[in-house]
């Protein structure tokens, strides 16, 4: 998924490379911090507490500890929203598509639904 990135901008081709990538715990394995950081992306993404007690446990050879910035953390909320309002369709929240492909255009139909309703809503 992080190899699928794509951030628009203004003009141009979208970017391959954001400037900071913003995830729950769950998303803090190591496989996913190595990949950001060959890239270099910041990474945004706190410890496990149980990944933390085993590099403890590790001593020096565990590494050092994970350092995110927590007031860009905080911002993932409108992220979360947004992924709530998605699960809220059925299709979405059950994987019933099974292909890629099509829950990628179940996701797409979905957000423009989301977005319709926004822009006849008023609101942002």
């Amino acid at each position: 998924m992080l190899g699928r990135i794509r951030v628009r901008g203004p003009v141009g081709r979208p970017r391959t490379r954001p400037d900071a990538v913003a995830g729950d715990k769950a998303y803090s394995s190591r496989g996913n911090r190595a990949h950001l950081r060959k890239r270099h992306i910041e990474a945004v993404i706190p410890e496990k507490s149980d990944q933390a007690a085993n590099r403890k446990k590790r001593g020096s050879k565990g590494g050092r500890p994970v350092n995110h910035d927590a007031d860009l953390y905080k911002e993932r909320n409108t992220v979360e929203r947004l992924i709530n309002k998605l699960k809220s369709w059925r299709g979405i929240a059950t994987r019933y598509d099974k292909t890629p492909d099509s829950y990628l255009a179940g996701l797409h139909l979905r957000a423009s639904m989301i977005w319709i309703k926004d822009l006849t809503l008023g609101t942002p």
